[in-house]
Formats: C-alpha cells, structure tokens, sequence
C-alpha cells in the first residue's frame, strides 16, 4: 500500500494548485463586501493564529456555523474560506471560521484543544443553536468535539446541533505510515488519542459524514468508517457521498443556499 499516495488529494485532482488561490481571491472580496457585518481577527488564545472571523447575517441570527478549515493540519488559514459563508448567511445564520496553529510547531493533540477554545469563544458572540462543520483535517477536529473527551464548556455542548465532518480523516493511525508525518509526528499513543473512530461519542450526537463520490478511496473509507462505528453505539449519524465531488469540490456547495449539504447540514 502506497500511503502518500492514497492521502495525496493534490495528485489525484487535475488542477489541484488552482483552488486555493480561487479562493483566497473570493474571501477577500467576500470580506469587504460585509463591512461591519464582518468582525474579523477575533482573539481566542494567545498565538496570532489563534483568532476567528465572524460574519453576521442581516437580522437576529437563527444560530451559529462554525466551520474548521482542513490542510492537514499544517497548512492553510482562516482567510482561505470566508466566502463559504454565503449559504449559511443566506439562511439567517451566523458563520464563523477559526484559525489554529499549524504542526510541527504544535501537535494535532493541541490543535485539537485550540479548537475547543474557539468554538467556546464564538458561543459567546452569538445565542442559539451551534453546529459544526470542518473539511478534511477540520473535520477531523469537528467530529473530536462529539467525543466524550471533547471537554467543551457544558453550556455549549448543550447547544451543539448537527456535525459535519466533510471528507474528514477519522482514524489518524494510517497517516503514520506517510511523508507528511515528519511535520505531523504523530506517534500510535496521539493517532489513537486523536482518532474519533477509536473513541466513544457523547449521548445525544447528531452527525452528517459527507465525502465527495469521486474522492480517493481512503477519504470514502474513513467516511463509511465513523458512521458505522459509531451508529453501534446508538449515536444519529447520516452518511452521504456527493456524486462527481472531489476533495476540493465538494466544499464548494457550502456557498449555495439551496444546496444538498447546507440544507442538510443546518437542518440537523
């Protein structure tokens, strides 16, 4: 088994380098078109990387999305993803996207306590119901925040909604076995640790595991893999695979008000 390959998104997507760009671009004009219905750079720990971007809709909001960017958790940042808020918005809910220190400067174990404190953050900002959304890596850490483990103030878990991890790595154990984890360095006491299928999740769950059909099989493997674990254990779990999506298209639809995954997601 080639393991880098079987991870590698960028080699597996014609015109993989196009994305990121494409989007920053859109998050930028996207920011300035919200003015002062966009709060940006909020604090929420101590580094510069930990702060959040928070995009108010017109009028009360019906609740708070948060969403967790992915990039392996050593790549990319916050500002990459403003403009997929425009589905949420559109449906009166408030949209939040954190920042996290990236490895190797710290450890999944630790981004995923960063995460904790963002989400308790942006639970301060806005009333209502919470539901989580995170891509690749991010949902990764989205789906360690239904764990019993998850250590969340208890005022908000009890205002967690729906979770969707889309296209996210659920069991960490494999990634030992790739070039990235010389940035990772992930041993088996962390990967086990940090990995959602490995672990129980706390009563009352309610998860959408959304991948994209055209995505490598690993990423359709570890979908399938968290939903039918943790269906064992009683939790509500809905699994989904977008047809023709790959790992970068897929988060696309987060954008469209009318989409599958936004009416779904925010339904829960």
């Amino acid at each position: 088994m080639d393991w880098d390959a079987a991870y590698s998104n960028s080699d597996h997507v014609a015109g993989s380098a196009e994305f990121v760009p494409r989007w920053s671009e859109a998050s930028r004009i996207f920011r300035e078109a919200k003015g002062p219905r966009a709060r940006i750079g909020i604090s929420y720990g101590p580094s510069a990387r930990q702060c959040l971007d928070l995009f108010m809709p017109e009028g009360d909001p019906r609740g708070l999305a948060i969403f967790v960017h992915g990039g392996y958790w050593h790549r990319n940042d916050r500002d990459i993803f403003s403009h997929l808020a425009t589905g949420t918005l559109a449906h009166g809910w408030a949209f939040a996207v954190p920042g996290y220190d990236l490895c190797p400067q710290v450890r999944v174990s630790e981004i995923t306590g960063q995460i904790r404190a963002a989400i308790a953050k942006a639970a301060e900002l806005v009333p209502g119901p919470i539901h989580l959304a995170g891509h690749s890596a991010g949902g990764h850490l989205v789906t360690r925040m239904a764990c019993q483990d998850a250590n969340l103030p208890d005022d908000v878990t009890q205002r967690l909604g729906r979770i969707a991890p889309i296209s996210g790595v659920h069991d960490l154990r494999p990634l030992m076995q790739t070039s990235m984890n010389d940035t990772l360095h992930l041993d088996l006491t962390e990967a086990s640790a940090e990995s959602p299928a490995l672990a129980m999740p706390r009563d009352g769950v309610d998860m959408l595991c959304w991948v994209g059909g055209a995505e490598l099989p690993e990423f359709l493997r570890q979908n399938a893999l968290l939903s039918n674990i943790w269906r064992g254990f009683g939790a509500r779990m809905a699994a989904h695979e977008a047809p023709g999506k790959h790992h970068f298209s897929v988060i696309e639809d987060l954008e469209d008000p009318d989409s599958l995954l936004v009416r779904t997601w925010l339904k829960g």
